[in-house]
């Protein structure tokens, strides 16, 4: 009986290495994924500053999880009892490990490649949207924002995006003259910092925002800011969009 669970567990981390690398740090039946990871136990030491806002018992409520990675936030919903959850990735490589751990431990996840761009072709609006870590790799991140409010965002949505100057959130005037100059240069002006090669050595890193913009942007978008429990964490909830906004349209490939 030992030796069959020792050569299953060594099969196991077998697996693991063969998936490799990985950027979540999961844990598979005891078996970390990436124990060395270059920030620590990440995503779990991040998670513990802000689960608190996310319902301990998700009562069936669906969930959408964009930019699932190899599926950390997935799972931790199919933890809190929460029903359909669909995972989307536009990385294969993800994708095989997230499909790994969700059979691995038991999980009835859906799994999609897919971009958040196309998110129109689900049809459908989830309880919970889960937009973590992803804003910042993408081009379009306005459009994003707004695909996600028009097609997917039913109730809630978690979010989070890395952040890069000032932590101020300025006191701004709804206009200004077109001779005004110096307010774009105060401390904590709503910015977004462009990345024309890399960062990180991510070249997918092209857009970093400060706090004042990520929260303009989010509220530009339509968004409602219930609670912000870490400084890059938010939980958020549909509003009313900027009214100067357009709805977005519905991405198709091109055939």
């Amino acid at each position: 009986m030992m030796a069959d669970r020792r050569a299953d567990e060594i099969s196991l981390k077998r697996r693991i290495a063969e998936l490799g690398p990985w950027f979540h740090n999961l844990r598979i039946r005891g078996v970390e994924t990436a124990p060395d990871h270059f920030l620590g136990d990440y995503p779990s030491f991040k998670w513990a500053a802000f689960e608190e806002a996310i319902p301990s018992d998700l009562e069936g409520r669906s969930v959408l999880d964009i930019g699932c990675n190899a599926g950390f936030y997935s799972l931790e919903m199919k933890r809190r009892n929460a029903g359909r959850i669909v995972a989307i990735d536009s990385d294969p490589h993800y994708l095989r490990q997230a499909r790994f751990a969700a059979e691995e431990t038991g999980c009835d996840i859906e799994f999609r490649q897919m971009s958040v761009y196309d998110v129109a072709k689900l049809e459908q609006r989830f309880d919970l949207v889960i937009f973590m870590g992803v804003l910042y790799h993408l081009r379009h991140p306005l459009l994003a924002l707004d695909l996600l409010y028009e097609h997917v965002v039913g109730d809630h949505m978690l979010f989070q995006c890395m952040q890069r100057g000032s932590a101020q959130e300025p006191q701004l005037q709804s206009n200004y003259d077109f001779s005004e100059w110096d307010v774009f240069e105060a401390r904590g002006y709503p910015k977004l910092f462009f990345i024309e090669d890399r960062y990180a050595d991510d070249p997918t890193n092209w857009f970093i925002p400060n706090k004042a913009a990520v929260e303009a942007m989010l509220r530009s978008a339509g968004f409602v800011i219930k609670s912000n429990p870490e400084r890059e964490v938010y939980l958020l909830t549909r509003g009313q969009r900027h009214y100067a906004v357009e709805r977005p349209p519905s991405i198709c490939p091109v055939s």
